[in-house]
């Protein structure tokens, strides 16, 4: 018996990932670098089914139909790279070696290079929805090597999450390392939704005093509208999870948050592209304040802010939060897009947003209700700039916004720290203006280092400098961008 797949790695994400396979009719080898795993697998969760139990690479390999498949769930960074030359040796031209760990995409872009250099196909592939979509139906977001799509589609799609009309939420998203950038982008946006739920939730502990059964069930309510989605759909579950002792389980948790890195990549790519995702980067910078705990103890016994009161109507503010959790949302998938777009531009790819935004709609994490919205809005016009430009949009952000505003100024008057539901507003707010106080900042870097600006009255891209101080001298610093 042949496998049609070898899989390295029999974590929690590949052994789900396997059941997956095998229960979808595929014959799939494993191997795990502890091979006690392997032997632990195959007697127990893969017991009596079509797994290949091997117990090293060679065996692996030898095990498989050809072209010869296999597949990388193993840490991000060199244990990769390590596995690729173990692997290499033992394949023949136009085998495929697939990594489906959260590699960073230069890398994927350095293998796939590599990897076809040795006469082999590279996919780098970016796998969402946890333990539960690995098993059950995941995200899918495949790059690389084009000619090894056909040889692994039809597994893929078999294992990935369906919508409507059984479509799957994996498609061949673009050259070398176009998968892992999708996917990082989506670990990013992904760290935005988390972040604004969090600080609604904040809001209505801290500013309305609410109950968590009263918390849980404005999430439920929230989950059967415009926000249905994922995120919303665990917190709600999340808030009504009572401990043994008949607390809520959720303030026995400590307020430090951890990260992987994803989020960071999707920030510091977006500074080196010159984009502005104010959002997700708020919401990383949010983590790594969560994480100075010690710090902010000591911090609120001597810094003061007000007291919190609420005068208002509750279920009105809790209504005008709906609406700005919703108008933040909209802000963070524009955001992010924008980005896929201009690194389309930088390293050519030929990306499809429609697409992408339907790999998101099942099986992964940031699954939303309004991801179809997406679609339909690179469908009018593939060249949308800023999905903010879509009518849908457009609509959606003008009715949200009264409300968006008066959570942020309440929350800010009151003290209580909402920096994404914030910045997202403000992002707005930028983006809607059609002159900033940039020409300020742009004379202020010309007085004191002669980096030069462009004039109103004159054509764009010619650059001029003034001697501001009668000091200086005619010469002027070159100009470049981000």
């Amino acid at each position: 018996m042949n496998g049609n797949i070898g899989l390295i790695g029999l974590a929690v994400m590949g052994e789900n990932l396997v059941l997956n396979m095998e229960s979808k009719g595929f014959t799939v080898a494993v191997y795990n670098r502890t091979t006690e795993k392997v032997d632990h697998f195959i007697n127990g969760r893969g017991k009596g089914k079509n797994f290949i139990g091997t117990h090293s690479i060679k065996e692996l390999v030898d095990s498989l139909e050809r072209p010869k498949k296999v597949m990388l769930l193993v840490k991000a960074g060199k244990p990769v790279d390590d596995f690729i030359d173990q692997i290499i040796p033992y394949l023949e031209p136009g085998d495929i070696i697939i990594d489906g760990g959260n590699s960073h995409y230069p890398d994927t872009i350095r293998r796939t290079a590599y990897v076809e250099s040795k006469g082999l196909l590279y996919i780098g592939t970016g796998v969402s929805g946890g333990e539960e979509g690995a098993l059950l139906g995941p995200s899918m977001m495949p790059g690389g090597s084009s000619e090894a799509w056909e040889s692994v589609k039809p597994i893929f799609q078999a294992i990935a999450a369906k919508v409507e009309n059984d479509t799957p939420c994996c498609d061949w998203v673009g050259s070398d390392g176009a998968g892992h950038f999708v996917k990082m982008v989506h670990n990013g946006i992904e760290y935005g939704d988390m972040q604004i739920i969090t600080e609604a939730y904040h809001l209505m502990k801290n500013l309305l005093g609410m109950s968590h059964k009263g918390m849980h069930d404005v999430f439920r309510k929230w989950n059967e509208g415009d926000l249905d989605s994922y995120l919303i759909e665990i917190t709600r579950d999340i808030l009504g999870f009572i401990d043994e002792d008949g607390e809520p389980l959720v303030e026995k948790i400590l307020d430090t948050a951890g990260q992987k890195g994803t989020g960071k990549w999707t920030g510091v790519t977006a500074l080196d592209l010159g984009i502005p995702l104010t959002l997700i980067g708020e919401s990383v910078f949010s983590r790594c304040l969560s994480a100075q705990k010690d710090q902010r103890v000591a911090a609120a016994k001597v810094l003061s802010g007000p007291s919190v009161t609420f005068k208002g109507n509750k279920q009105d503010f809790i209504d005008d939060l709906e609406k700005a959790v919703y108008g933040a949302k909209l802000v963070s998938y524009a955001q992010g897009f924008t980005l896929l777009r201009e690194a389309a531009k930088e390293y050519k790819w030929n990306l499809n947003y429609g697409s992408i935004a339907l790999l998101w709609r099942g099986g992964c994490i940031i699954r939303s209700a309004f991801l179809s919205k997406i679609k339909d809005a690179f469908d009018q016009d593939q060249d949308l700039d800023n999905l903010l430009l879509d009518t849908f949009f457009q609509k959606k952000i003008d009715e949200a916004q009264e409300g968006w505003r008066n959570v942020c100024s309440t929350g800010l008057s009151q003290g209580i720290p909402i920096p994404a539901l914030t910045s997202a507003l403000t992002y707005y707010d930028g983006y809607r203006c059609d002159r900033l106080p940039a020409n300020l900042l742009q004379a202020q870097r010309d007085y004191f280092g002669a980096h030069t600006y462009e004039r109103t009255d004159k054509q764009r891209g010619e650059f001029f400098h003034t001697n501001w101080t009668g000091r200086g001298g005619d010469t002027a610093s070159s100009t470049y961008e981000v």
